[in-house]
């Protein structure tokens, strides 16, 4: 999977730095194009990365997690056009159906959250901190970090309440105290090598 000089890419910036993924779009078009239209928009603009587990990974992309309760992160999201799930007249039900495939879960992977319905993805994705093989085929890869791993590492290790009390049991457990919020951009890839 080459990452030709003139294709998109998305630069997701955090206070720890900015990641750059590129994107398969072979092999998830829909997903693609959802995380880019949504991205376009600004839908990722001001949300945080509210699930962050160290050696597994890194979750954002919910609206719901710009305000300031932490008890319904996790919960929000939509996709970014109408794929033939959820109803037409409604963007708030849009979801996108799972495009599975042999990429596999790898560090620094973009895949795409979802509940156990496989055909539930909507804005919420996540990026690998560390090979997942359980998740190869059970969720959709649409996308690589090709640089900024350190920004990964530094999110996955956010301190969060699950990690000062191991016994903590609350919906928030794995969301960072301080909030690690992103701003996403599509820029051709030619762009981001000469910044």
């Amino acid at each position: 999977m080459s990452c030709a000089k003139d294709n998109d890419v998305a630069v997701i910036t955090t206070k720890f730095g900015d990641m750059v993924v590129k994107f398969y779009p072979e092999i998830a078009p829909m997903h693609v194009d959802n995380f880019q239209i949504l991205a376009k928009e600004g839908y990722f603009d001001g949300t945080t990365f509210h699930r962050v587990i160290p050696g597994f990974m890194v979750q954002g992309g919910d609206p719901n997690s710009k305000d300031n309760d932490r008890m319904n992160d996790g919960t929000g999201g939509r996709a970014g056009k109408y794929f033939g799930i959820g109803r037409e007249d409604d963007p708030d039900s849009w979801l996108v159906p799972a495009e599975f495939n042999d990429s596999l879960h790898v560090r620094g992977t973009l895949s795409m959250a979802r509940t156990s319905n496989p055909n539930s993805a909507s804005s919420q994705f996540f990026i690998c901190h560390a090979s997942q093989p359980s998740l190869d085929r059970q969720y959709t890869v649409f996308g690589q970090v090709i640089s900024g791993f350190e920004v990964i590492d530094q999110i996955a290790n956010a301190n969060t309440p699950r990690r000062e009390n191991k016994m903590y049991q609350g919906p928030d457990g794995d969301n960072p105290f301080e909030k690690v919020e992103m701003t996403v951009k599509i820029m051709k890839h030619s762009e981001v090598i000469q910044n």
